[in-house]
């Protein structure tokens, strides 16, 4: 069974919000780093329906206690709500992340960084979200995935790997 703390007085949610979108320029149409901390701050600030209620569900450590941050720049990408310590992301998507390129290409990037990543439609969020809470729970059952960094060979100039060559 999921532990939710639920808040005492949640506020009544219906519908999905708008679509946000902040314009960065950047270089060739890739935002800098201060360019996307200050789109994840204004998304923070105007989340919609669906974000709204899914954070209440997983701020405050509501979800059996695990941490989650919301709208968090993961190098050129924001995403809506991760897990550092189980490298699991969750997203609240409307219908323009329907069949995305950029959804397919953004997905493939973080899971290389060992992200495992949830999508939610936000009809489900808002109509269903006992199952989605449960989901995500079940998702944080797992041992986290290693990092892209853990993953990669040891590296004599850190010091990394002397200890197997001292050892022979």
């Amino acid at each position: 069974m999921v532990n939710i703390k639920r808040p005492k007085n949640p506020s009544p949610l219906a519908g999905e919000g708008g679509a946000r979108r902040v314009a960065v320029g950047g270089r060739g149409g890739v935002p800098s780093r201060s360019e996307l901390l200050v789109r994840a701050k204004s998304m923070r600030l105007n989340p919609t329906e669906a974000e709204k209620h899914l954070w209440s569900v997983l701020r405050a450590k509501r979800l059996s206690g695990f941490k989650f941050k919301r709208q968090v720049v993961i190098d050129s990408y924001i995403v809506d709500f991760v897990n550092f310590d189980h490298r699991l992301i969750v997203e609240a998507d409307g219908s323009q992340h329907a069949e995305s390129d950029y959804d397919r290409r953004r997905d493939a990037y973080l899971k290389k960084q060992g992200f495992k990543i949830l999508r939610f439609w936000n009809s489900d969020v808002l109509n269903d979200s006992d199952a989605v809470a449960e989901t995500i729970w079940h998702a944080l059952q797992t041992p986290p995935l290693p990092s892209a960094a853990s993953r990669l060979p040891p590296s004599p100039a850190r010091g990394e790997g002397i200890e197997s060559e001292l050892h022979v």
